[in-house]
Parts: structure tokens; C-alpha cells; sequence
């Protein structure tokens, strides 16, 4: 059942497409006074959602701000991320689903002050406020997902192993990585091109003097099987001469200020204008501009800077000047200091700042801090509507920076420039069940972290976590340690992990594309699955990946195994060394499996098949029917198998799914 509440006069988001009719106030638990939304919260009440966020799958005991950012540094101690996920879940006597729905930042005080109290605080008193009841947890999901649409499907190659970096500053750059894979045998099916590959880091350029005849760069790498992903940015530099920022002026496509002049901000070109993505008009002029990419032969890309990141507006920074004149005479003492100090980093993604520009949406004009977290949404949205027009007939791969809920049809999201920290591997887990709640089914994070130096064998285990994800994704910072794993001693260990994720290729799309047909989650915490058991609903650190298997990673240092609880009787697989080994049935409760560096484990339910294939080189060596099948116990269920063509737009389990059985 689902119940919808409007306040006051909310803006339209988008977010949900099938809206029940409005009704009075009749909550029972759910409390509202002053714009306040508050309930208790039981003691052994567990509080799922949030999507992309910091900390537990549980997420009490913290305060939680719905408010995007451009936020590099993921501790505990940050209240917002690059998203905005308002659908949160109560777990306890009654279970019911909550999703806030407003383009503006939502503060939720989960247990913080009180942690027997839950506190929702839109800032705005306009919003719609949705409350889901229904038996299981999975019920409220599926029901909530059948409200905001159905999840994005990404082309079959984009589930294949990817190597980026900061840095790939040269088609002979691109060609070196992609020798040092091919040559080696490890598996790859993407080269993600970050800002480098820009003319002066300008939007839909192409630098050719380090990137002459990129067209034939993208086909000798298709050649090879590798697919080139190029990022595109928010914000167009500011330059007489340039196409687009010409035309984006001469029409009135730019954010304005109080004045009615284009606001100008700085990113990475410097000065630079934010194309409003809300104007209807203006975010199909912008995305109209990835089909100068596409007809160069790509057919992938990532969106970034689009909180809207800002590195500056020029008012913001001449203040930050004239006070650090100001500091240059001072003797600068304790207080002083760190004033002196705050006085740089404050210019970046200032709330003045969000304040000082207005978009055109839906008719009306509005103050971005009333839309803030709409523009990474309709970046990515109107890219994708373009894809409709522009590439009718074949999927484009498509995610994410910056998003709020109903981006989720239109492209998948990556979780951020995190750091080579093993707490960012847990929180990556963590993480998935939480997306998936709330629609971003091709989500992954930064494999090996973004910002620091990995380590060799932290590399090891979040590729041995990231052979699960539906985006398998090697990343890393310019400056940093070179994460290409054919650099590394132990190469051929991690050529073995890689090549587990093609082995399990079949059993993964398969549950992603049921998973996006039928509104499930692809990831789930134990307790969604086992409700009554107790035990099984406080672990944080193991996930049900689909309906054969659950997944118990290692996420810590010089550690050789760990610890995993069995909810019901599971039969280890593990992957060592290319090969595939049948072990022991475990029984219901605690136990402990060795799992060195380089071997993955899965553990498979009773009764349930594990489809794999031999695996292969890339997505396309991969043979998606010739399977082997583990399964163990006396009533082995048949396995509602999906595949398709991995091209075509055109999707349902009708055509897709088939049996098997053994």
C-alpha cells in the first residue's frame, strides 16, 4: 500500500511516475509538526536506504544530509555525498518505506540526537512525502521501484572489466595500456578517458595534437575488443571562439544571475559557464553534443562535475584574495591561523555561491539551492533522451557523478572519487544494497581507490569484491601509484581474479537484467532474505548477490580469511587460479574460511544453481550457452536464466529468460 502526502506546493522532481492520488494526514507512526517528520525508533529497529551515503547499512546513530556534493574525502565525519537518495526503509514491528520527495536538501537525523528518535527535515516546507506498508522488506522495494520507473540497462561490454586513470594524456598513452593488457591475457573490455583527452579541458573537443585521428583510435581499439570511454563535464569553458560556449550564449543556454547575465564559476577549464540542464531547451542543445563523440565511434561515456562542482565564482574568489590581503600583515596566531588556512578551501562549492545563480525549469524561474539536486539528474537524463533520438536501436553506456532518485532510468551511477583506504572497500560494499534500494542497479566504485596509493594486496581484494559489481572499474588519481594491474608482481594472481568476473558473467546479467525487469535488487542485505533471523540481520559485511549466492569478501589488511555467517546451509565455490573448486557444505551458524590473496569465494544457497562460463578475453569471447552448473541438494530448483542480445533497447523476460535445469 502505498499513501502520498503533498505540502505546501512542491516542485516537480520527475522522480516518480506513477502517482497515487494525494490523501489527508493518517499516520499512526509517522509524526508531523513544523515541517518536521519524526517517529520512534525501537531498539532493535534497523533503518535501510539512503542510497549513495557514508557508514553502515544500518544507517542509525548518525545525521545524513540528502544534499549533492563534490565531496573527494569519504570519512565517517561527512554528512553528504555526491548523491541525493531520499527512500529510507524501517525495519522493525512494522515495516514501511519513506521516500521524500523535493529537489532540495532533506537532513536526516537518524538516531543522532536521540537514538531512539528519527527526525526527516526537508528545507523547504514543499515536498511530497510517500509512505510505503507492506509485508517483507523486498515488498516495499518492489513497490517503491514500480513508483519511480524501471532502472537503467547498460550494453552487455560494459559489464567487462575497465581500466581509467587521471592521466592518459595520449592516444599512445591509451595504446600502451591496452598492449600491456592484450599482451598479458588479462581480460578488459574498456579505457576510460578522463580530462586529458580535451582540447584545454573543453566539452565535445578532442586535443589533436596528443590525439590526432581519434576516430581511428576508437577503431583500432575495437579492434582489440576495447571499448574507449570518454567523461564529459558540467560546466563549458568560457572562451570567445568555442562553438559551444558561443552558442550556449547566443541562446540564452547558461545559468544566469540576480542580473540576467550568465553566471561564471571556475572548474577544471577555469572560467566557465554552467549550461542549465532544467531548461528543457538548453539540456537538449547540450546533450545534442555527445553526437560528435558518437560519431567518432564511441558509445560510452561518464558524467562528472555535476553537483554542479565549483572550484570558484569570481566574487567568491576576489573576497578570498582581498582577506588573504588582509592576513599578509597579521601575526597570524592560533586564532588567525586556521582562519588564514579556511580562506582557499571555503571558495569551493560555497553556499553563496549556490545561491547566486537561477535556472528556467518547467515554466518557472527558480534559485538553484531550491533545485540543487536536480542538475546531475538532468545532465545525465537529457544525454540519455538524446541517446533515444541519436541511437534509437543500441544501447549507450552511461553513469554518473552527481544524482538523485529518477536518474536512475537513464543512467548508473559510480560511487565517487574515494581513496586506496580498506574502509572505502567496505563502504563500497556496504554501499550496493543501499543503491540498489533506490534504483542505481550499474553502480560500482573505484576499484583499488581513486586518491592516495593503493597497495598490492588491497588491489587484490577490492578486484576480488569488484568482480560482483555490475561496473568493474580500475581507477586512479594523476600523481598517484600506477594501479594497471600488469604492472604489479603479482599480475598473474590478478589476472586469475579478473577472469573470475567472465566466469560469472552469465549468472551476473542474468540477475541485473531480472533485477531491472521485475523492480528487484541485485544486491541485498542478509536480512531482507532471512527476516526472522536475528543474527543474520546485524551483518554489515556480507551480501545476497541475486537468488543463488551470498558473498562474504575480505575487506582487511594481512588477513588470510574470516570469519562468515551461514544463514542456512551453503556450499563453498571457490575460484583459485582459473580453476573452479567444489568444497565443503557448511551448516547454519559461524565459521571460519581461508581466503588468501587471489582467491575468490562464493557461497551458494541449497537447492539453487550457479550458472558459469569457461570465460574469456573480453565480454565477446565469453560463450553465454555453453554453461556448467553447480548446484547441491535433493530439490534443486530450476534457474530462470536471462539473455539477450546485449545490444538491443528493446527488453523483456518473455524473450529473454529460459530454464535451466540439471
Amino acid at each position: 500500500m502505498v499513501k502520498r502526502y503533498v505540502f505546501g506546493s512542491p516542485i516537480e522532481t520527475d522522480s516518480v511516475l506513477c502517482k497515487p492520488e494525494a490523501i489527508g494526514w493518517q499516520e499512526s507512526r509517522l509524526q508531523l509538526q513544523d515541517n518536521v517528520i519524526s517517529c520512534e525508533l525501537r531498539a532493535e529497529e534497523i533503518v535501510y536506504g539512503l542510497g549513495q551515503n557514508v557508514r553502515g547499512i544500518n544507517k542509525r546513530g548518525w545525521i545524513y544530509e540528502s544534499n549533492c556534493v563534490d565531496e573527494p574525502q569519504h570519512t565517517e565525519s561527512k554528512l553528504s555525498l555526491y548523491g541525493a537518495h531520499n527512500f529510507l526503509i524501517l525495519d522493525g514491528e512494522q515495516k514501511i518505506g519513506i521516500f521524500v520527495d523535493t529537489p532540495a536538501k532533506v537532513t536526516f537525523d537518524i538516531g543522532y540526537t536521540d537514538y531512539e528518535q528519527m527526525r526527516i527535515v526537508p528545507d523547504t516546507p514543499d515536498f511530497e512525502l510517500y509512505v510505503i506498508e507492506e509485508e517483507s522488506l523486498d515488498g516495499i522495494v518492489s513497490t517503491f521501484r514500480k513508483l519511480i520507473g524501471r532502472s537503467y540497462i547498460p550494453p552487455l561490454w560494459a559489464f567487462g572489466y575497465g581500466q581509467s586513470r587521471w592521466g592518459y594524456d595520449s592516444a599512445e598513452y591509451v595504446r600502451e595500456v591496452a598492449a600491456g593488457y592484450r599482451d598479458n591475457h588479462i581480460p578488459i573490455d574498456s579505457i576510460y578517458l578522463d580530462i586529458d583527452y580535451m582540447e584545454r579541458y573543453k566539452d565535445f573537443t578532442v586535443n589533436e595534437d596528443r590525439f590526432p585521428d581519434f576516430a581511428e583510435l576508437v577503431k583500432q581499439m575495437r579492434e582489440q575488443g576495447i571499448h574507449l570511454v570518454p567523461i564529459i563535464d558540467g560546466g563549458v569553458k568560457k572562451e570567445d571562439g568555442y562553438d559551444v560556449y558561443e552558442e550556449g550564449k547566443k541562446n540564452g543556454y547558461f545559468c544566469k544571475d540576480a542580473k540576467g547575465e550568465d553566471f561564471v564559476i571556475g572548474v577544471w577549464p577555469g572560467r566557465s559557464c554552467l549550461p542549465d540542464m532544467l531548461n528543457e531547451e538548453a539540456g537538449r542543445w547540450f546533450a545534442g553534443k555527445y553526437k560528435i563523440l558518437l560519431d567518432k565511434g564511441i558509445d560510452g561515456f561518464w558524467n562528472d562535475m555535476n553537483e554542479p562542482a565549483i572550484f570558484y565564482s569570481e566574487k567568491g574568489l576576489k573576497e578570498a584574495f582581498d582577506k588573504i590581503d588582509v592576513y599578509r600583515t597579521q601575526n597570524l596566531d592560533v586564532d588567525t591561523f586556521f582562519a588564514f588556512q579556511n580562506t582557499a578551501t571555503s571558495v569551493s562549492n560555497s553556499p553563496e555561491d549556490y545561491a547566486a545563480f537561477y535556472h528556467q525549469y518547467k515554466g518557472k524561474r527558480y534559485c538553484h539551492q531550491q533545485v540543487h539536486n536536480l542538475f546531475g539528474y538532468y545532465m545525465t537524463r537529457r544525454a540519455g533522451e538524446a541517446f533515444e533520438e541519436l541511437s534509437p536501436d543500441k544501447r549507450i553506456l552511461l553513469f554518473s557523478r552527481a544524482s538523485c532518485i529518477g536518474m536512475h532510468r537513464y543512467g548508473g551511477v559510480w560511487q565517487g572519487d574515494n581513496n586506496s583506504w580498506w574502509s572505502h572497500l567496505l563502504m563500497n560494499i556496504r554501499m550496493m544494497p543501499s543503491l540498489n534500494m533506490c534504483g542505481f542497479l550499474y553502480t560500482g566504485a573505484d576499484l583499488g581507490g581513486f586518491g592516495n596509493n593503493t597497495t598490492e594486496d588491497l588491489l587484490i581484494r577490492w578486484l576480488s569484491f569488484g568482480v560482483f559489481t555490475p561496473l568493474m572499474r580500475n581507477h586512479s588519481v594523476r600523481g598517484s601509484r600506477m594501479q594497471e594491474v600488469y604492472r604489479f608482481r603479482s599480475m598473474e594472481l590478478m589476472r586469475d581474479v579478473i577472469g573470475v568476473r567472465y566466469q560469472l558473467l552469465p549468472y551476473l546479467y542474468s540477475e541485473y537484467m531480472k533485477a531491472a525487469l521485475l523492480d528487484k535488487m541485485m544486491f541485498r542485505p542478509l536480512g531482507f532474505v532471512y527476516e526472522e533471523d536475528q543474527l543474520a540481520r546485524r551483518v554489515e559485511d556480507q551480501l545476497m548477490l541475486g537468488d543463488s549466492i551470498m558473498i562474504a569478501p575480505v575487506y582487511e589488511q594481512n588477513v588470510v580469511g574470516r570469519t562468515v555467517y551461514i544463514p542456512e546451509p551453503m556450499k563453498l565455490i571457490r575460484f583459485h587460479a582459473g580453476q573452479v573448486q567444489e568444497e565443503e557444505i557448511y551448516q547454519k551458524g559461524f565459521v571460519y574460511v581461508e581466503m588468501p590473496l587471489g582467491d575468490v569465494c562464493v557461497f551458494l544457497k541449497e537447492n539453487r544453481i550457479l550458472p558459469l562460463s569457461k570465460g574469456g578475453e573480453s565480454v565477446e569471447e565469453v560463450d553465454f550457452e555453453d554453461l556448467k552448473l553447480y548446484c547441491f541438494g535433493e530439490n534443486v530448483q530450476p534457474y530462470a536464466y536471462y539473455m539477450d542480445d546485449g545490444v538491443s533497447k528493446r527488453c523483456s523476460l518473455e524473450s529473454g529468460i529460459r530454464i535451466l535445469k540439471v
